[in-house]
């Protein structure tokens, strides 16, 4: 799942791929609440997986948004 998030944060917001590693955090790779909004939605649009912003805001790292993502997936 953490390569389908890079793979989002690459081509849907522009962030640079060095900058997204599992530990990396929202700020390392440039995310703001408006950024983390537009990834709920591409989530949902894209991958069928409902997320709140507030709950990806809640995420410590790149790699707790791709557990979330995964956990979330999982129940469909």
């Amino acid at each position: 799942m953490f390569e389908t998030l890079k793979e989002i944060l690459v081509s849907k917001l522009k962030v640079s791929p060095e900058q997204v590693t599992p530990e990396a955090t929202k700020e390392d790779v440039e995310l703001d609440s408006l950024a983390v909004v537009e990834l709920s939605l591409v989530l949902e649009k894209e991958l069928g997986v409902e997320i709140s912003d507030d709950e990806l805001l809640d995420a410590e790292t790149i790699g707790d948004m791709a557990a979330l993502i995964e956990e979330r997936s999982a129940r469909v």
